[in-house]
């Protein structure tokens, strides 16, 4: 978001909350919401030797999240405060350790955290290769168990300049949505296999994208319901300024319905 901010960007995939605190920080001109891409996929995971069985356990523990205003951060932090816990940056007893999402997984591993709120695959990988189970699946916080994870946000100069080149990823990105959804045994040989030639690595036990894949659902919805809630979250944590955020002109779904029209699929409203 920064670097779409400095115009070094045009688009990109980002989640709902980093999106959001753009959107406001450029006092609503930078980007707009042109398509959902995903929905769910964020679990709360601890260690199987962190002694957490329920809530009144995560006092004095130490949780991970991936970056401060990240999604997932957002979402750790809004959950401990609705059951009355404060960070210790608050004067409490909840440490919260802001970092990537593979350096969670060592720490993870090697006993310095005792849980972490992560989006897939990296729940997946805690759950069958560092020692953790599910706590929570944040899908049992929200109705109808959708909340939006992942966007396709634009800046507003390249959509007035290039609607058609957005056009093309909207397509682009609504084909391999349903090809997914269609296929979703062989999409998790692909991303499994994929995402281990793009980081040099071998690829994770099958198991991890197949059990990744069954907690996130793929929708070109942006779920606006969800990201105007997780705006209130950031707010009410004191991460979108001193005014309860306005995000009546962040979505342009004017490029994506007219696809959907054209291919006989329902329209979004707006």
């Amino acid at each position: 978001m920064t670097a779409l901010l400095a115009g070094k960007l045009d688009i990109a995939y980002v989640g709902p909350d980093p999106a959001v605190n753009a959107y406001v920080t450029s006092n609503e001109t930078a980007l707009q919401i042109v398509s959902g891409v995903a929905s769910g996929g964020a679990l709360f995971v601890v260690t199987n030797t962190s002694g957490i069985n329920s809530v009144s356990d995560l006092g004095g523990k130490t949780f991970a999240a991936p970056g401060v205003g990240n999604t997932q951060d957002i979402a750790l932090r809004s959950y401990l405060a609705s059951l009355g816990f404060k960070t210790t940056a608050q004067g409490g007893n909840v440490t919260i350790d802001d970092t990537s999402n593979a350096n969670i997984v060592t720490l993870f591993e090697q006993g310095k955290i005792d849980g972490a709120w992560v989006p897939e695959p990296y729940a997946s990988e805690l759950i069958y290769l560092a020692g953790g189970h599910v706590f929570l699946d944040e899908r049992s916080l929200w109705p109808n168990q959708q909340f939006s994870t992942a966007e396709v946000v634009v800046t507003s100069s390249f959509l007035k300049a290039h609607p058609d080149v957005v056009e093309k990823i909207l397509e682009a990105n609504l084909y391999e949505i349903n090809w997914i959804n269609n296929n979703q045994a062989e999409a998790a040989v692909m991303l499994n296999n994929d995402i281990a030639n793009l980081t040099t690595t071998t690829p994770l036990p099958a198991e991890i994208y197949t059990h990744a894949l069954t907690d996130l659902s793929f929708t070109v919805n942006p779920l606006e319901s969800s990201v105007a809630q997780q705006a209130e979250n950031a707010y009410a944590l004191g991460d979108l300024g001193s005014s309860p955020p306005n995000l009546s002109g962040i979505y342009d779904l004017t490029l994506l319905n007219t696809i959907l029209q054209q291919q006989g699929e329902q329209t979004i409203t707006s």
